[in-house]
């Protein structure tokens, strides 16, 4: 199992994901980037992106049921912070990951992890 954790904004290398009009408040966008698929939410007006893949069994979590600032994995149930990627609840007991994100100008960035 792969250990999980917040990406670094200040070694992160930031990627467009969405505009600011894709992504309106109360809104979700499911993207993937290098292969990698992610889950942006527009939650009262800030913005957060988490891995859209539950750690208890690697299937998709971002469209599941969203209550605040939890998601629940609508697989098995497991729910996460999407602020920061905390596992809050059983069956799921790793964290996923949670990245970064910023706006410039009209674009939605997210940092992604530098690579090697």
């Amino acid at each position: 199992m792969t250990l999980y954790d917040q990406v670094d904004p200040e070694t992160a290398v930031f990627v467009a994901v969405a505009t600011v009009r894709e992504l309106p408040n109360g809104a979700r966008k499911i993207v993937e980037v290098d292969g990698r698929p992610l889950a942006v939410f527009n939650i009262a007006g800030a913005l957060y992106a988490i891995a859209d893949v539950c750690s208890h069994d690697d299937g998709p979590v971002a469209e599941g049921e969203l209550d605040g600032h939890e998601i629940e994995c609508p697989r098995h149930g497991a729910r996460f912070d999407v602020r920061s990627g905390k596992v809050l609840s059983f069956p799921a007991i790793v964290s996923i990951p949670s990245y970064p994100v910023r706006v410039e100008g009209e674009r939605i960035l997210v940092g992604l992890p530098p690579t090697a």
